[in-house]
């Protein structure tokens, strides 16, 4: 009787090929040729009678039949390295890899206490975290998880909020000695806005105010406008350039130093959630659990002690 699975080694190849892009970069992933890996791809594809890869001499591209047999075959190492560190394991100690993608502003201002809390909880366990504010495709990109802002379209993926963020409008004291103080929104069209353009839509994106019961989506316009990195917006309001809106988690320790001050405090009362999200029918490791775990037992427990922060 022949090996039932000698061909793992080759979809180890394919696996390596897709998640970091490139036969070149997957070769040095796994130690060895671009051509070892073109070779044992090629075997794989013959051996299930479907072509796997798209490629061209720009990129390379999953077809239809490749991304299904990834999502299958990411679930099916995520068990027997569950099964591996089920045996090998240091007295019960949780170790594995979980890879997890965030938004800037989650990334700089929220994540890395609750990381160091995992860590030092976890230390067996590697994380690999990418922040950017484009939205990864988590299955086609090999992420476990992801931080989402935004209430989210209907995506088929799980989301867990993890918290409603508050929003400010705040400008530096300098600003406001120069440039007054608005007191209303019609005044606030007389100042130097900092507006952000929304990655997805390439639009401007509005400012949230109510005013009691009524909510108001207000759209800025200025001769600056910043895009892709929506930290650049608080770093351009404290240099006195104008008016930005922004989360509290974000600007709080700024306004306790005096280097930013809220304006129209009367209209606050505006929220975004942020979100945990994860594809509900891959296989989860018990690393990728208990980091999910953390993040949203926390994001329970800042909630309730936060009082009117999250409110």
């Amino acid at each position: 009787m022949g090996r039932k699975f000698d061909y793992l080694g080759d979809v180890e190849a394919f696996i390596a090929v897709v998640e970091h892009g490139s036969f070149t970069a997957g070769a040095v992933a796994l130690s060895t040729t671009p051509s070892v890996l073109s070779r044992a791809i090629t075997r794989l594809e013959t051996r299930l009678g479907r072509q796997l890869l798209q490629r061209t001499t720009r990129r390379l591209g999953l077809t239809e039949a490749g991304r299904l047999y990834l999502e299958q075959a990411r679930s099916a190492f995520t068990l027997l390295d569950d099964a591996e560190r089920e045996v090998q394991g240091q007295e019960g100690e949780l170790a594995g890899r979980v890879r997890l993608s965030v938004p800037t502003t989650y990334g700089h201002y929220r994540l890395p206490p609750l990381l160091a809390r995992f860590a030092r909880q976890y230390p067996r366990v590697q994380v690999e975290l990418n922040i950017t504010n484009r939205n990864v495709d988590l299955v086609a990109e090999g992420f476990d998880l992801a931080i989402r802002l935004g209430h989210l379209p209907d995506s088929g993926l799980v989301a867990r909020k993890l918290e409603d963020a508050a929003l400010l409008l705040i400008a530096s004291p300098e600003y406001v000695r120069r440039a007054g103080t608005p007191q209303t929104l019609e005044e606030l069209r007389q100042h130097v806005c900092l507006p952000f353009v929304m990655p997805r839509t390439g639009r401007l994106a509005p400012w949230v105010f109510r005013d009691g019961e009524r909510d108001i989506d207000w759209l800025p316009s200025s001769s600056i406008e910043i895009s892709d990195d929506v930290l650049g917006v608080v770093s351009l309001a404290e240099q006195s350039l104008g008016i930005c809106q922004s989360y509290d988690f974000i600007v709080r320790e700024r306004m306790e130093r005096g280097r930013l001050v809220e304006l129209l405090p009367q209209l606050r009362g505006r929220t975004r959630p942020f979100s945990v999200v994860y594809a509900p029918h891959r296989r989860q490791s018990a690393a990728t659990r208990a980091l999910i775990d953390l993040l949203t037992t926390n994001a329970i427990s800042d909630e309730n002690s936060a009082g009117s922060m999250f409110s």
